[in-house]
């Protein structure tokens, strides 16, 4: 499109205004994109990366959408909350209901942060 018009460009220039213009672009688009479901599935695992062990935690809608992931060394209240914070903030608001498996911490944080929107009446 650009030799259609007379100009030449070296492929180092497209790639720095690929660079330059995508945080625009990435914020403008989560503005429009749907957010996820009201309820969240959330758990954790432990997994091997590089040779080193680390817990990933995340969360799913109803249907199966990824909503976010993140990987942590350890597995502990301080651990769920950054992952929570970091879930909530691009939603905008905190889901209804959050499913958790047994670990206390991850009950210790929902219940901390106050994270779901009906006072933590719907963490399963």
């Amino acid at each position: 499109m650009i030799a259609e018009r007379g100009l030449s460009l070296a492929h180092t220039t497209i790639l720095r205004w690929v660079k330059h213009y995508t945080p625009e672009f990435v914020k403008r688009w989560n503005r429009l994109a749907a957010t996820s479901g009201r309820s969240w599935r959330v758990d954790e695992t432990y997994v091997k990366i590089r040779g080193k062990w680390a817990y990933l935690y995340r969360a799913v809608d109803p249907a199966g959408k990824t909503i976010d992931s993140r990987l942590s060394a350890r597995r502990d209240v301080a651990a769920a909350k950054a992952f929570f914070a970091k879930a909530i903030k691009p939603q905008g608001r905190a889901p209804e209901a959050i499913t958790l498996d047994g670990y206390a911490a991850s009950h210790r944080a929902v219940r901390e942060m106050g994270c779901l929107q009906d006072s933590g009446k719907n963490v399963r």
